[in-house]
């Protein structure tokens, strides 16, 4: 499985989580690009407003697998030549007794390893598969040193410890701890079975969307807005942990992922962001794109340090170009949660 130089013409790639924010985007943008798709969903009913897509969605098939079943990807990942693996479980947090919270989180932890290898598995039984990509997450990510301290720049290997996350908890923690050992055992499993794996790290992910609901991520840009006591702690988290808050478009996160896919030089971890803001100026912009919002002047502490940058220079050293800011990314999440009335 080593090496990949996958073009659109003729080409069949499967996408795991198809009914979510990334997965059904990329979904879109593969049949756009003209690849055959083979998308996966624990219910293949809520999949089907994927089969209403433009650009020949006879080009789609919708395979029903769960990430908790053992060989339940096989007969999705027969044929591909690429994987993007998308799925993964979007807990926050979990409702446990105090005395089993040690427990709770083992479970929690060893159910998204596994997951991950079910899929992997696959992949190595399909003998057609040259490439895997991976989608890890920011919160992998951190600015903050481990003795203490800010580092001005974060790269891939600003790797948040997961020593510090058990012990330290922070809000979402269990997702974190679950992405951080996910991706890190997908590389060990890839590595011992020689498969090409490659990670792509998006940061929060916004814009327009084809979910029939909101996006997680497009209400955690918009919670400043909004006031979701559920949801601006992420923010807020996000920007303890690395400075500011690092964004990116759907379009260019699922772009990114296909160019990854397709770039024979591509190896290891990819942030992808294509800018950062901290909250003062995210609720500046929020503020321009719906004037009715008049944001409260955020916490003292953050205005008071320069943010850190978040880098994505080994993506685009590579040849990757971000086509939209950060303004376009909060006009059009605004613009799309206006049109359907969660704004």
């Amino acid at each position: 499985m080593d090496g990949c130089d996958v073009t659109p013409a003729n080409f069949t790639v499967c996408v795991t989580g198809a009914t979510g924010y990334i997965g059904s985007w990329l979904v879109r943008s593969l049949l756009w690009r003209g690849y055959s798709v083979h998308a996966t969903a624990r219910d293949t009913g809520k999949a089907s407003f994927l089969l209403s897509l433009p650009n020949d969605a006879r080009r789609l098939k919708i395979f029903k697998a769960d990430l908790s079943e053992e060989g339940s990807f096989d007969e999705a990942v027969k044929g591909c030549v690429g994987v993007f693996h998308v799925a993964a479980s979007m807990e926050f947090s979990v409702e446990h007794d105090e005395a089993n919270e040690e427990y709770v989180t083992e479970m929690m932890m060893e159910a998204a390893v596994k997951g991950t290898i079910n899929v992997l598995q696959a992949c190595l039984r399909s003998k057609s598969v040259k490439r895997v990509v991976f989608t890890s997450s920011i919160s992998t990510i951190s600015a903050k040193k481990e003795e203490g301290g800010w580092r001005s720049l974060v790269d891939e290997s600003s790797v948040n410890p997961i020593d510090v996350v058990l012990k330290t908890k922070p809000y979402g923690w269990i997702y974190v701890a679950s992405k951080l050992i996910t991706e890190q055992k997908a590389f060990q499993f890839a590595k011992e079975n020689a498969i090409d794996l490659v990670s792509v790290i998006p940061p929060t992910v916004a814009g327009p969307f084809l979910t029939s609901s909101v996006p997680v991520s497009v209400k955690v840009i918009l919670s400043p807005l909004t006031g979701d006591p559920n949801l601006h702690p992420i923010i807020v988290t996000v920007q303890s942990r690395l400075g500011s808050i690092p964004l990116v478009h759907i379009e260019d996160i699922c772009n990114a992922q296909i160019f990854l896919m397709e770039n024979n030089a591509a190896e290891g971890r990819y942030i992808c962001s294509a800018s950062s803001s901290t909250i003062p100026q995210l609720e500046k912009l929020l503020s321009e794109s719906h004037p009715s919002f008049s944001p409260k002047r955020s916490d003292k502490e953050l205005h008071c340090r320069a943010p850190s940058v978040i880098s994505s220079k080994k993506l685009t050293n590579l040849g990757f170009q971000f086509k939209h800011s950060i303004k376009e990314i909060v006009e059009q999440s605004v613009a799309s949660c206006t049109e359907v009335g969660y704004l």
